[in-house]
């Protein structure tokens, strides 16, 4: 794929030599002309089709380019209006009628309506749907599999639809507003096939131009948009893997804006007085996930061996520089029902040998630790991460031999659960526990080739109570069910949560209408630059 694409790519790139010069700049950066938008990631995306990729890269790609039926508001997870600007549920709560926006046009010229609606869930919920190409890993996880919790999705005329539950679902507005469930050309999918993710079409502020692998994603203005237009004429996703790389980037002005600071440069950036540091609310978890299916972590007394081995607050300190905070729980205590009461595992290497000897390992055993390839909000340097964890549990006689690969392949394979121990992190998506508990940790999700649910923890107790709080409408009883399943989990230590991190987005200081959004992406139709 990376030929053509690589092709199409360079000559849009040499025909535009004016505008976007990447003589001198290196590998990855891009010169930024005055109403184009250069911002840096950590990696190259793993495709285009929002329903069809997990990571935060890529959905951050697809924001530009698609939109949901319902968003959240710009600086919080509050609901909205987005694609539909009205909804109502029955009284049993198994009914729920959206009221669509009209006029809107897709960037292909096909009309968004009920019927476009309908395609785009038929073909992730049903599995004999001829377009129902990919494992559509956050449907199954959000909506308990194929078809899962959604029923049927009615056509009641060309501006309403009417979704038909199995059961209620407490966030169901919320998971529509989710990144993953955005609205795609159903024309452009018929065109492409399995190849739609490397030319997506959808509704959004911004068309896609060009995707130049490992090097650029390159979108221009959608000037048939349905909402106000955006200032900007293009926006250039650049791949920097490097965090210091990508700073150095900005500092020079090859770039306008970035993610994935180091927070030892933290300090230095504040005081720039060209920059200006734009704090993410924390809504991740960085964690490393345990195979509970591969021995010995099959041993419960296993995976608390290796959570008092572990010296968070060192890794915290060493490596997040007051923009991190020891995690306890698999989410965040920004999200609404995180369980004070739980005491975290503390570091007592002395404690991890007893267990391990407990568990018939006195003298430790061999292992792997897999690490990711690039920085991520959660994890700004992950090989030194893993380094350090390899010490810590050396100490103990935990010979974990360091494992890596490149980002996609890395997913893919966690998604298969061919993992020992796997270093990884989630944003929240929308705002509630179900996010972070029943997509982590619920049984439903640990299916091989398709997991959210990396640690392939399968508590059945677990599960019930993750379920449960799905279909309960008051927010109180759901809250409960959330401290329960925590206590539980901790018991069970299935993952070893290590921080909670403050993300951090750097811009120019003559970027404005940059709004970092706690979901971990944000909307770049209201971004100017002051010399456009």
């Amino acid at each position: 794929m990376g030929g053509r694409r690589a092709r199409q790519t360079l000559a849009w790139l040499l025909g535009l030599a004016a505008m976007v010069s990447l003589a001198g700049c290196g590998r990855g950066y891009v010169a930024t002309p005055g109403n184009t938008f250069v911002f840096a990631l950590s990696s190259d995306v793993v495709g285009l089709d929002p329903a069809n990729v997990t990571d935060g890269n890529s959905l951050y790609v697809t924001r530009q380019i698609f939109e949901t039926l319902l968003d959240y508001a710009p600086t919080d997870t509050t609901i909205v209006a987005g694609l539909a600007t009205g909804w109502q549920n029955s009284k049993d709560g198994l009914v729920w009628t959206l009221y669509l926006r009209q006029g809107v046009r897709f960037q292909d010229g096909s009309p968004f309506d009920a019927q476009a609606v309908k395609f785009n869930f038929d073909r992730w919920r049903l599995t004999g749907n001829p377009y129902h190409r990919g494992d559509f890993a956050y449907y199954a996880s959000v909506f308990g599999g194929f078809p899962g919790a959604i029923k049927d999705v009615q056509v009641v005329d060309d501006h309403t639809v009417r979704f038909v539950l199995n059961k209620p679902l407490a966030p169901f507005l919320a998971d529509l507003a989710m990144p993953a469930f955005a609205m795609a050309s159903p024309r452009a999918v018929r065109r492409w096939g399995p190849d739609f993710y490397e030319h997506p079409v959808g509704t959004g502020p911004f068309s896609f131009v060009s995707w130049y692998k490992d090097h650029s994603v390159v979108l221009a203005r959608n000037e048939d948009y349905h909402g106000s237009l955006p200032r900007l004429a293009r926006v250039v996703f650049s791949d920097i893997p490097d965090n210091e790389a990508r700073l150095q980037a900005l500092e020079a002005g090859r770039i306008d804006a970035m993610t994935g600071l180091n927070p030892a440069d933290y300090p230095a950036v504040v005081r720039n007085p060209e920059l200006q540091v734009l704090l993410r609310q924390s809504d991740n978890v960085g964690y490393l996930a345990i195979n509970n299916l591969h021995a010995p972590f099959t041993d419960v007394r296993v995976r608390r061996a290796i959570a008092y081995a572990i010296d968070k607050d060192a890794l915290v300190k060493t490596f997040y520089d007051g923009l991190g905070q020891v995690a306890v729980n698999p989410m965040p205590p920004a999200i609404w029902g995180y369980n004070y009461d739980v005491r975290d595992y503390p570091y007592d290497p002395a404690e991890a040998r007893e267990l391990l000897r407990e568990a018939g390992y006195p003298d430790g055993f061999s292992t792997t630790l897999w690490t990711m390839p690039a920085a991520r909000p959660y994890m700004p340097q992950p090989q030194a991460i893993a380094r350090a964890i390899q010490r810590d549990l050396a100490k103990v006689g935990i010979r974990a031999a360091i494992v890596t690969y490149d980002w996609a392949t890395y997913l893919q394979k966690g998604e298969n659960g061919e993992h020992d121990l796997y270093l990884l992190g989630w944003n929240g998506d929308n705002g509630d526990p179900d996010d972070f508990l029943y997509v982590l940790l619920g049984k439903d999700n640990a299916v091989r080739g398709a997991a959210t649910n990396v640690c392939f923890y399968q508590n059945p107790t677990v599960n019930d109570l993750l379920r449960q709080a799905r279909t309960v409408s008051e927010q109180s009883r759901r809250e409960a069910l959330y401290e329960q399943a925590q206590v539980l989990i901790h018991q069970d230590e299935p993952m070893v949560p290590l921080v909670y991190a403050m993300d951090v987005v750097v811009a120019k200081k003559t970027v404005t209408g940059l709004l970092p959004h706690p979901t971990g992406g944000e909307s770049f139709a209201g971004v100017r630059i002051a010399s456009d």
